[in-house]
């Protein structure tokens, strides 16, 4: 699978210029950064889901946010003499709750907003922060269009075109290679089949697929469709219940060993749903502990509970550092803060990340990546690791 995610205020421009010059009138940004002016906190909002089907992610994300803060300020929680304070919000999942929850923390002040763990919130937080021109670091959601949204709207974490990317690179060159897409019907499917045929058919590859409702409960007469096929490649996105079934069937039916098949691994918990399965699957990993050993990572594993990393703590940690950063060079300034990230290169949790200046597109290493065990005591290990550049989206044209 591929990983997906009170009061209205509005601002005019005579608020906005009333609070610049607020911001400027003890000093430079930088001077109020170090603690040049009168040292007022930094307002940072966060918009995650604490709640709703997304919370497991929420979790990781602010736990890897506070613990890449924590990295970023060498412990004290300030840039310069000014304390970075955090305001979260939760929006369940739903975008009208997110909306509303940014336009409140704007209202009071705040100059940076970050969080969306849902792609559909992402998408209507992403045009507010552009009216209001906050700066706006878009969490885990995957959602292509987040890059390139407008010039306030950056990302933390990776997007569904690196994911298929790193799909395509079992089969290296895609040319001449028939390459299945097994999905449920609904939107989740079509955006997985809509990715593979833009990044593995535009690479050559011939792409079909195979559909399942969603009510499915057997499976066999879909595993015998994808035998016939004889595809070099099957990419599987699956959510919901009955994955474990799915997979058990995929196994039995012996479409497992019949071709590389490949799918996005998921938070750690989800891993028993593929049972036997498990270890003949090949997957394709945004993240996953162990999978990079960088200060960063030690440094997270050091703050989280349990001393575990999972799929989003990077992109919480990476938000942070980048928060961190928006500060130091633009201080109150908004616009500065965005040129100050943009094209900024620096060591996350992953390894090696840079903001592509063009689109502030996040490019990142990505992972292959192999589970062994049983029961519920699984291992990932990977096998391989993309650099940046080979798993760099096109860049998209700015909208905003």
């Amino acid at each position: 699978m591929t990983i997906r995610h009170t009061r209205r205020v509005f601002l005019s421009a005579a608020t906005m210029m009333a609070a610049a010059l607020a911001a400027t009138a003890c000093g430079s940004p930088q001077d109020t950064a170090s603690g040049g002016g009168d040292a007022a906190p930094v307002k940072v909002g966060l918009v995650y889901s604490q709640s709703g089907p997304l919370a497991s992610y929420g979790k990781q994300y602010i736990e890897g946010f506070k613990a890449g803060l924590d990295f970023a300020t060498k412990g004290t929680g300030k840039v310069g003499d000014r304390k970075i304070e955090v305001t979260e919000a939760d929006d369940a999942g739903d975008p009208a709750k997110a909306v509303s929850a940014a336009k409140d923390l704007i209202g009071k002040g705040t100059k940076i907003i970050a969080g969306s763990t849902s792609s559909g919130v992402a998408l209507q937080v992403a045009p507010i922060a552009a009216q209001n021109k906050v700066l706006f670091i878009s969490g885990p959601a995957a959602t292509d269009a987040v890059t390139g949204a407008n010039k306030y709207t950056f990302r933390s974490g990776r997007q569904s075109w690196q994911d298929v990317v790193t799909a395509k690179s079992f089969i290296g060159d895609a040319a001449g290679k028939k390459v299945v897409v097994f999905a449920q019907d609904g939107a989740f499917g079509d955006a997985n089949e809509a990715a593979v045929k833009a990044v593995i058919g535009g690479a050559g590859a011939t792409v079909s697929s195979v559909r399942a409702p969603a009510s499915a409960t057997e499976f066999t007469p879909f595993a015998s469709q994808i035998k016939a096929a004889k595809p070099d490649l099957l990419f599987v996105a699956w959510a919901g219940t009955t994955a474990g079934a799915m997979w058990q069937t995929l196994d039995q039916q012996g479409v497992l060993a019949a071709t590389t098949v490949v799918t996005g691994l998921d938070i750690r918990a989800s891993w028993p749903t593929f049972g036997a399965a498990g270890s003949k699957i090949s997957f394709l990993s945004h993240y996953f502990d162990g999978a990079s050993d960088t200060e960063a990572a030690k440094a997270a594993k050091a703050k989280i509970a349990g001393g575990t990393l999972d799929l989003f703590h990077p992109d919480g940690f990476a938000a942070a550092q980048m928060v961190v950063r928006a500060v130091q060079e633009g201080g109150d300034d908004v616009d500065k803060m965005v040129t100050a990230l943009e094209g900024w290169e620096f060591e996350g949790v992953k390894g090696t990340m840079k903001i592509r200046a063009e689109d502030h597109a996040l490019l990142q290493p990505m992972y292959q990546a192999k589970l062994t065990g049983s029961g519920t005591a699984f291992t990932a290990t990977a096998q391989k690791t993309l650099t940046g550049d080979e798993s760099a989206p096109p860049v998209a044209q700015m909208k905003g």
